[in-house]
């Protein structure tokens, strides 16, 4: 069974730091893309990035340089480090894995965990 399981979010101030970590069991860091998603009330899900087996990222252009994206294989934990916040990142955030070994695409992010909020205050 898959099972993802976020934490740390809550309320800090523009151009404060936050970070997130997401428990993963079920999928392996080695064979499976992972990834942070958010969304903002009225708007689409976005995928804010993601890591895939051999370690390369990439970042939505609006959290490029501000946002960071890490795992550690022995602890199955995926984080997201987040500074620089700013009103604009205030959304539910969800860690996501991919069902399909190797592949980054957004279509096959299957498994999902509960949501964690973030809310930036200007």
């Amino acid at each position: 069974e898959v099972q993802l399981v976020e934490s740390g979010g809550g309320s800090v101030q523009a151009g404060g730091s936050l970070r997130l970590s997401c428990e993963v069991s079920g999928v392996s860091f080695n064979n499976h893309c992972v990834g942070w998603f958010r969304q903002a009330p009225g708007k689409e899900r976005e995928r804010v990035t993601r890591v895939n087996n051999i370690a390369t990222t990439l970042y939505s252009d609006p959290v490029k340089v501000r946002f960071t994206i890490s795992r550690y294989n022995s602890k199955t934990t995926l984080y997201l480090q987040m500074n620089s916040l700013k009103p604009e990142d205030t959304a539910m955030y969800f860690c996501a894995a991919s069902r399909s070994y190797y592949s980054c695409e957004e279509a096959t992010f299957n498994y999902w965990g509960q949501r964690t909020q973030l809310t930036v205050s200007s």
